[in-house]
């Protein structure tokens, strides 16, 4: 039966009113991006306090000289994004404020930033300036021992993806040194497995207590760590010393504290991914990272370079 003509062309109609709004709904702009805060919800936050130093609306960043921060750093200055970056609107240079530092994966920010004190005069330059690696930014040549007592030095693994990490023998927290030893044993045995990759990668744990870590007992603990005692370890993973006089270079350039504190060492954690060419590919601040995470990141730096 065939429905009457009126009813066809309400039909018509309503049909070509309702394709009409649906044109209008799927080309509607989207919204602008912003720069809200995006946290995984395994971040981690810490609350800061410090004076603004610097401020680069648009980078969306501010430089802030910062007290300790229990479980994340010593007092430091160093560059934050702030989300949203419309809350630098309310700091300037020299202001005392108080904000979350929120740690997600490799990234870092601060959110709920509040100015605890106005200032109108410019603080004075700080002594430290907090060194984050960035990827392209080339290594220094830095010079060690290592656990056989020979002197090398980071120029010599060019043309190598080349892990380094920091670690002290003596550290007893689990989810510190321990942890990130156990993590590269287990590259070190996968990149062994993997023909492709084992004579391209380097990894080089390196000892920030010279005054203990003589090779004696870097070469111990390393044996400990790889569960072997077999020479050949050290052919591709080395466990090194800096001399005291040039540990604080480095440790400044990888991003790393470091202090003698009643016999142990309180300290932040630092471990980087350098290509092939001797320029950071990948920085890890804490050690949230996984080995398939540096297992990939080697990988990709071998592969730029051909």
């Amino acid at each position: 039966m065939t429905p009457p003509r009126h009813l066809l062309s309400q039909t018509v109609l309503a049909f070509v009113c309702l394709s009409m709004l649906a044109a209008v709904s799927c080309n509607k702009p989207a919204p602008p991006a912003t720069n809200a805060p995006t946290a995984s919800p395994t971040a981690k936050r810490y609350h800061l306090k410090g004076k603004v130093i610097s401020i680069d609306k648009q980078a969306g960043s501010a430089n802030v000289d910062a007290d300790a921060i229990p479980g994340f750093m010593d007092s430091m200055t160093m560059p934050y994004d702030i989300k949203p970056a419309s809350q630098l609107d309310q700091i300037a240079v020299g202001d005392t404020i108080e904000a979350d530092v929120v740690l997600d994966n490799d990234k870092y920010w601060l959110e709920n930033v509040h100015v605890t004190q106005h200032s109108t005069a410019t603080p004075a330059k700080p002594t430290t300036e907090f060194h984050i690696p960035s990827p392209g930014e080339a290594v220094p040549d830095f010079a060690f021992t290592n656990q056989s007592g020979k002197h090398i030095s980071l120029k010599q693994y060019r043309g190598k993806a080349l892990l380094v990490t920091f670690i002290y023998t003596r550290c007893p927290f689990p989810d510190f040194c321990p942890r990130v030893s156990s993590q590269f044993a287990e590259i070190d045995r996968k990149l062994r497995a993997d023909p492709a990759l084992d004579g391209k990668t380097h990894l080089l744990s390196i000892s920030f207590d010279p005054a203990h870590d003589t090779p004696k007992v870097l070469r111990a603990y390393g044996f400990s760590c790889a569960g072997s005692k077999q020479p050949a370890l050290f052919q591709h993973w080395e466990f090194a010393v800096p001399s005291a006089a040039e540990l604080p270079k480095i440790a400044n350039f990888f991003g790393f504290t470091y202090e003698s504190d009643g016999g142990l060492i309180t300290h932040s954690l630092s471990t980087a991914v350098i290509g092939p060419d001797g320029r950071i590919l990948k920085w890890y601040h804490d050690a949230d990272w996984q080995p398939s995470d540096l297992l990939k990141a080697a990988a990709d730096a071998l592969h730029s370079t051909g």
